[in-house]
């Protein structure tokens, strides 16, 4: 019953699904013992009417309360271990697997994640597992710790008469025929909403990522009114959702009710044969009266487990995807970095084709060509946040598509445009680089990088908090605590994005300075943009249409007529444009 094919329908860890196993069981104990205490008032009952008629039948008060205690004892005892085991145990559940999700997240190729928008992500990690803990916790136990107890039941119930069994508990299987008859249209409809969802999702975060671009263009309104229209949308997807469903789950309530007409009936035909007598009746009255409460919520239950299965499998989709594994041992042989006939594709896109070139230890080597190019592209397969499609990458000789990407990058520091602050102090955001760092390491790092100018103007200095992402600094200084960082690792291979491009051209000098004296003896890998940049590295590789172009000295490819000399010109002109 609970296999590995249930632990994936549900998104289950191993410990969940033991979980789920404490909480049917004890869920049968508990619809067990309520059916006892229905036993016992129904002897009271019997007992009551011999006493009335005269009967030879009737029982102490004192054997009435022994039993009226201990059904009380065992039904507090068994329900607080079905609590336990139905809820207690799900929140561990649920931090396990938020964590587990978590990790992989960390453990998955940087390609993964440009298929995948943020909000997804988020709606998956929190919205997608909080609707899984309510399955776990209040539908998984209890609808089958249902089914096992109602079996069992029904069973005993046919030693007593099997025609008023029959009669009394025939709408249960057609009351679940039917919820499991529609529930393509149910998990149709839950995906609807989902996405509905999603969409309201990503329309608030891009207001919210790009709301001084929203108002510098004075497009307000016309944002506001399309993001109205998707939370409309949402709004009536979740009205339809749930008013299909709950069509469903009350006419299967009510054909399962119908049971009680059929027993009143059945037992009414075979009184007047005098078949059976009135108390029979009376038992199984008491019995299904009580028999159909646990299935009432059921029925429920299982609309919300065909429901929570779009969450299931947005869950265990990031599960199944391949991470970036590799070995834990990275020995390299030097640091030169080789592309050896490499070719890569977004998806069916193709970005590079059969690209080859080797970044020599201790030399700087610049990535140029024209926007689209596959600069980007080559400075994060070299450091693997993707892997390449075709060829390969080596660094001292080591294809480093077997080695574990954070052992990998434990050789690598990486300054890219995109800069990525945390919303903590300065301080702390340089020790990023390094942990473990003392906090005379970051403030030399801090100096190198020429970040005491305008933390000094900070209200606490290096101890300031600098917002969500940096928010409360401007990108050239952002990109100084992002130099820095790189700085205070000290790795033997520099990945550099026009690291330079937000400085002003005192701090750029500056920080030029102080790169040329750091990287000294490193393999430098630089993603140029402006021409000056390149006019002191080692060599100049020139990309264009994912391919390469020209390789060589800046002074070698300035003399021939080609790309790199075209581009040259291109900048020099434009550096002459004036308003």
């Amino acid at each position: 019953m609970f296999g590995r094919e249930f632990q994936r329908k549900y998104a289950l860890t191993d410990q969940g699904v033991r979980n789920v196993r404490q909480g049917t069981l004890w869920t049968v104990v508990v619809n067990l013992i309520v059916m006892g205490g229905v036993s016992i008032l129904y002897v009271i009952m019997y007992s009551f009417i011999g006493i009335l008629t005269g009967n030879e039948y009737a029982i102490s008060t004192f054997s009435i309360l022994i039993a009226l205690v201990l059904f009380v004892f065992l039904s507090f005892f068994a329900h607080m271990q079905q609590y336990k085991a139905t809820y207690g145990l799900v929140y561990d559940e649920v931090r396990a697997t938020r964590l587990a999700l978590a990790e992989r997240l960390r453990k998955l190729p940087l390609g993964y994640f440009g298929k995948r928008d943020i909000a997804d992500l988020t709606e998956t990690i929190m919205g997608d597992v909080n609707r899984m803990e309510h399955v776990w916790s209040h539908v998984l136990g209890y609808l089958y710790g249902s089914y096992v107890s109602t079996a069992i039941i029904a069973i005993c119930l046919c030693f007593y008469d099997w025609r008023l069994a029959i009669a009394s508990l025939w709408g249960v299987p057609v009351a679940f025929a039917l919820l499991f008859g529609t529930r393509k249209l149910t998990e149709a409809s839950s995906e609807r909403t989902k996405m509905a969802a999603l969409a309201v999702s990503d329309g608030i975060q891009e207001a919210l990522d790009n709301i001084r671009e929203i108002k510098a263009a004075n497009q307000k309104e016309r944002y506001l009114d399309g993001l109205y229209m998707k939370i409309d949308e949402h709004e009536r997807a979740t009205i339809k959702g749930e008013l299909g469903t709950g069509v469903f789950v009350n006419a299967a309530s009510v054909i399962m009710r119908l049971g009680i007409a059929t027993t009143i009936f059945t037992a009414a035909f075979l009184i007047l044969s005098g078949e059976m007598d009135f108390m029979l009746l009376f038992l199984f009255l008491l019995v299904i009266a009580r028999i159909y409460a646990p299935f009432d919520q059921s029925l429920t239950l299982i609309a919300e487990l065909f429901i929570s299965q779009v969450s299931a499998d947005r869950m265990m989709e990031i599960n199944d995807t391949p991470t970036a594994s590799g070995s834990s041992v990275f020995n390299p042989q030097g640091h030169d970095i080789v592309f050896d006939h490499v070719s890569f594709a977004y998806d069916s896109a193709e970005v590079l084709k059969d690209v080859s070139f080797t970044a020599k230890e201790g030399e700087v080597t610049a990535l140029v060509g024209p926007s689209g190019s596959g600069k980007s592209t080559c400075a994060r397969l070299a450091a693997r946040l993707w892997d390449v499609t075709g060829g390969s990458i080596k660094v001292g000789g080591v294809d480093i598509s077997t080695v574990d990407p954070e052992v990998l990058l434990s050789d690598y520091s990486m300054v890219f445009q995109d800069v990525v602050l945390f919303d903590d102090t300065v301080m702390e955001n340089i020790r990023l680089g390094r942990r473990g760092a003392s906090d005379a390491e970051v403030l030399s790092a801090a100096r190198d990088a020429n970040c005491d100018e305008f933390v000094s103007r900070l209200a606490d200095g290096y101890n300031t908090a600098i917002g969500e992402n940096g928010a409360k600094l401007s990108g050239g200084e952002r990109q100084r605590i992002s130099i820095a960082r790189a700085l205070l690792k000290d790795a033997p291979i520099v990945l550099l994005d026009e690291a330079t491009a937000s400085l002003d051209v005192e701090n750029e000098t500056k920080v030029q300075e102080a790169l040329s004296r750091l990287l000294k003896g490193k393999t430098v890998l630089v993603i140029a943009h402006r021409m000056r940049t390149v006019e002191g590295v080692d060599k100049v590789i020139v990309l264009k249409d994912g391919e390469v172009a020209e390789e060589g000295r800046p002074e070698e490819l300035m003399k021939r007529v080609g790309l790199f000399s075209h581009m040259v010109q291109l900048q020099r002109e434009s550096a002459g444009w004036r308003l």
